[in-house]
C-alpha cells in the first residue's frame, strides 16, 4: 500500500523535495503541505500543473498549527520535516509532535534530493540566516566574471505568489523585478545581481530551473547556487562555500541544516571579523576545525559605507535592517546599526510605538527583534505597513540596512541614507586562490 505522506515547509524546501523524490513516485501518496515561517503562505495549493499526474487536484497547503489533527484526519504514515534557520531543540520538538500523534519523522538528505548539473557548480550557504552568504557569492561571481566567464546565478526559492507562474523565473534586469511581483525578501536577493549584470533564475521547479540556466541566451559556463537561509544545496556541488558568523558563535553547531551546510564546506568563509571579538572569532574556528577539518579556512569583512554620513551623525535615527536576518535569523544587529554606531548617530529610536497592521504583529512573533525595524514586505499590505510604520517614527533621519535600495520601493518622508557592504577576505588563503585553483580543475 501507499505511504500517506505529509511535508512540513515554508515555501522552498518542500516544493524541492516532493519535486525530486515523491512527484512521479507511485510508492507514495502526499496528502498535504504544511506552511510556517512565511505569513500568508497556508491556503492554498501546490498546482496539479507542478505537482504532476499522480495529483490531478493538486495537494493542499495547511497551516502547520493544526499538525496533530492533519496527521490524524489524512492518515499520515510519514512526515518530513523540510525548512532551514531552526534549532536543533525546535526539530526534535517536531520529531516528539510527530511521533506522538503516531506517524514518522523523516529529514530527506543530499543524495536524494541533488539535481546534477551539466555545468560546474560552485555551491555558496551559511550556517544561519544574515551570515553574509549574499555578498559572498557576489565576490565569487565577480572573480569568475574577470576571468571572463559567463556566471548564471540560481537562488533558493521563495515563491510566494502565482507557483505556476513562478515555476522557472529569470532575471535579468531592474524591470524583471516588477514584472514578476518580487517581495523585498525576493529583490534584496536578485537586485544585487543584476546591477552587476549577471544573469539569476528562481522559481519553483529547480531541475526545469538549472536546464534552463544551463542554455541561457547570454551563454553559461558556471553555475552558482545562491544558497537561502543555510540549506545544503539544490544541486550537486563540484566547490561548496559556507559561511560563518561570529557573531552567532556556536550556532553553527546548533541549527538545521545549518551544521550540515558545514560538515558539506570546502571552503569555510569567517564573515564580519571586523566587528566580532577574538573571542567569538576563536570559538568558530574551533568548530570549523572539529567538523570540517579539510575546509579551506578564509577569513573576511564586510567593510560599511554610507551614501551621506551627515545623515547619521548626531541624529535620532530609525534603523531598517534586513527582515529574514532579524526575524528567523534572530541576529541582534546588522548593518544598518554598525553603520549608526560607526558614523555617531545619538540615539537608535525604538519603532515599536509606532508600527502598524502587520508588522505589529511581526513584533508580536518576534519578540527578541528590539529596537530595530524589519524590512518586512512579502505581500502589499505588509509593504503599506512598513512605509507607514517607518512615516510615523518619530526620528531625525532613517538609516537603511538593507541590500536593495528601499526608497526605490517606499515613500520615506524623511532624511535617508543606505548602507552599502561586500566581502573583503583578510589575508591568505583567500576566494581569489580558490576560484584560481577551480578554473583550472574544470579547463574554463
Amino acid at each position: 500500500m501507499k505511504k500517506n505522506v505529509l511535508i512540513i515547509g515554508a515555501a522552498g524546501r518542500d516544493f524541492h523535495n516532493f519535486n525530486t523524490y515523491y512527484r512521479g513516485n507511485e510508492t507514495y501518496n502526499v496528502v498535504a503541505f504544511t506552511a510556517a515561517q512565511i505569513p500568508d503562505i497556508d491556503g492554498r495549493k501546490y498546482p496539479t500543473e507542478l505537482a504532476g499526474d499522480l495529483y490531478p487536484e493538486g495537494i493542499p497547503i495547511y497551516t502547520e498549527d493544526n499538525l496533530e489533527k492533519l496527521i490524524a484526519d489524512l492518515k499520515v504514515d510519514d512526515c518530513v520535516f523540510s525548512y532551514s534557520d531552526v534549532p536543533y531543540p525546535r526539530v526534535m520538538n517536531m520529531s516528539a509532535r510527530v511521533n506522538a500523534a503516531g506517524a514518522n519523522f523523516i529529514l530527506l538528505g543530499p543524495k536524494d534530493t541533488m539535481v546534477k548539473s551539466t555545468k560546474p557548480v560552485i555551491a555558496v550557504g551559511a550556517v544561519r540566516t544574515g551570515c553574509g552568504k549574499s555578498q559572498t557569492s557576489r565576490r565569487v561571481i565577480e572573480l569568475l566574471m574577470e576571468k571572463g566567464l559567463k556566471v548564471v546565478a540560481i537562488r533558493h526559492p521563495m515563491p510566494y505568489g502565482d507557483l505556476v507562474a513562478q515555476k522557472v523565473q529569470r532575471f535579468a534586469t531592474i524591470e524583471d523585478l516588477a514584472k514578476h511581483k518580487c517581495t523585498i525578501e525576493e529583490m534584496e536577493e536578485y537586485e544585487p545581481h543584476v546591477v552587476r549584470g549577471n544573469v539569476i533564475y528562481a522559481g519553483v521547479d529547480y531541475e526545469a530551473i538549472v536546464r534552463a540556466a544551463e542554455n541561457d541566451p547570454d551563454g553559461c559556463d558556471v553555475v552558482l547556487w545562491d544558497g537561502g537561509n543555510n540549506d545544503f544545496p539544490f544541486y550537486v556541488p563540484d566547490l561548496n562555500i559556507t559561511v560563518v558568523d561570529p557573531h552567532r558563535p556556536g550556532h553553527e553547531l546548533n541549527y538545521y541544516p545549518g551544521e550540515v551546510t558545514l560538515r558539506m564546506a570546502d571552503v569555510a568563509v569567517i564573515n564580519k571579523m571586523d566587528s566580532a571579538s577574538p573571542e567569538n572569532i576563536q570559538i568558530v574556528r574551533e568548530s570549523i576545525a572539529k567538523v570540517a577539518p579539510n575546509a579551506i579556512v578564509v577569513d573576511a569583512a564586510s567593510p560599511l559605507k554610507v551614501d551621506d554620513p551627515s545623515i547619521i551623525k548626531g541624529k535620532n535615527v530609525l534603523v531598517v535592517e534586513d527582515g529574514p536576518t532579524l526575524t528567523h535569523g534572530e541576529m541582534k544587529i546588522g548593518a544598518g546599526t554598525v553603520a549608526a554606531l560607526k558614523y555617531g548617530a545619538k540615539k537608535i529610536i525604538d519603532p515599536r510605538p509606532f508600527t502598524v497592521g502587520k508588522l505589529s504583529e511581526t513584533f508580536q512573533i518576534y519578540p527578541n527583534i528590539g529596537e530595530l525595524l524589519p524590512a518586512m514586505g512579502y505581500g502589499e499590505q505588509q509593504l503599506k505597513d512598513l512605509e507607514t510604520t517607518i512615516n510615523n517614527t518619530e526620528c531625525d533621519s532613517v538609516v537603511i540596512g538593507t541590500p536593495i535600495d528601499l526608497q526605490r520601493i517606499v515613500k520615506i518622508n524623511k532624511p535617508a541614507t543606505r548602507v552599502y557592504y561586500d566581502l573583503q577576505e583578510i589575508g591568505q588563503p583567500d576566494l581569489v586562490g580558490v576560484i584560481d585553483d577551480f578554473v583550472k580543475k574544470y579547463n574554463l
